[in-house]
C-alpha cells in the first residue's frame, strides 16, 4: 500500500465532495457549539449534556463520511446526504463504543508507554469504517482492524502521520493569523478550522479500509492462483 496514493485519494474526495462535506461539517461544529454555549450558560450542570451532544454528533459524522466514501468508489456520489445519515445511523451505537474503547486504550498507551498507544492508533485506524461498512460490533470491528493492517502498519502509520501534520500546519497558520486580527476572528478561526479539518481524518481511515481491503483481496487471489 502506498502512502501518497492514499493522501491523494483523500483529498481528491475532500475536494470533489465539499459542497456535502463542508456543509454537513459546518452543522456538526457550528449548530453543537453553539448548543453547549446556551446549555452551559443555562446552568454549568449541563455541560456534560453539552459534551454528549457533542460526542453523538461527531461519531454520526464520522459514520456519514465513511458511507459516503463507500458511495463514490464508483467514480460518482449516488446518495444524497440525508440517505448517507440514514445509512450510518444504525451503526450509532457501535461507533460511540468503538470510539470510546479505542480512545480509552490509545491514551492510556500513550500517557504510560507511548509506544503501545502509536501502536494501537495504528492497528485500529479502521475500526470506525469496519463498523459501518461491514456492519460489525465494536469488539469485533477492533479485530478486522487489527486484521486489515496487519502487514501494512508502517504504511498506515505513515498516512496518520501526514494527516496530523497536514492538520496541524494548516490549523496553526489559520489560529495564527486570526488571533493576530483581535479575539473575535481568534473564535471564528477555531470554528473553521473545525469545518475545514473534521472530514480529513474520517475520509483517510475509509480511504485506508478499502486500500487494505483490496490489498487483503489481492493477497487471497495471488495465493489461490499459487497453488
Amino acid at each position: 500500500m502506498q502512502v501518497g496514493a492514499v493522501i491523494r485519494r483523500t483529498f481528491e474526495i475532500y475536494v470533489d465532495q465539499a459542497p456535502v462535506l463542508m456543509p454537513a461539517a459546518a452543522v456538526v461544529f457550528v449548530v453543537s457549539s453553539l448548543l453547549s454555549v446556551v446549555l452551559v450558560a443555562a446552568a454549568p450542570a449541563l455541560a456534560i449534556v453539552a459534551l454528549v451532544i457533542s460526542i453523538v454528533a461527531t461519531t454520526l459524522f464520522t459514520g456519514m463520511v465513511v458511507e459516503l466514501v463507500a458511495d463514490v468508489q464508483d467514480g460518482r456520489r449516488d446518495a444524497s446526504v440525508s440517505q448517507l445519515l440514514r445509512a450510518a445511523s444504525p451503526m450509532l451505537g457501535p461507533l460511540l463504543l468503538v470510539g470510546i474503547l479505542a480512545g480509552f486504550g490509545i491514551v492510556i498507551g500513550l500517557v504510560l508507554f507511548v509506544i503501545p498507544g502509536v501502536i494501537l492508533m495504528t492497528i485500529w485506524s479502521v475500526a470506525a469504517p469496519a463498523v459501518v461498512l461491514e456492519r460489525l460490533s465494536a469488539t469485533r470491528a477492533l479485530g478486522r482492524s487489527r486484521e486489515l493492517v496487519r502487514g501494512n502498519g508502517w504504511s498506515v502509520f505513515g498516512v496518520i502521520v501526514v494527516m496530523v501534520v497536514l492538520v496541524v500546519i494548516v490549523g496553526g497558520g489559520v489560529e495564527l493569523a486570526a488571533e493576530a486580527a483581535g479575539t473575535a476572528a481568534g473564535l471564528g478561526a477555531r470554528v473553521i478550522i473545525g469545518v475545514l479539518t473534521a472530514p480529513l481524518s474520517s475520509l483517510a481511515a475509509a480511504v485506508l479500509y478499502f486500500q487494505l481491503r483490496s490489498s487483503r483481496s489481492d493477497e487471497v487471489v495471488s495465493g489461490a492462483a499459487s497453488l
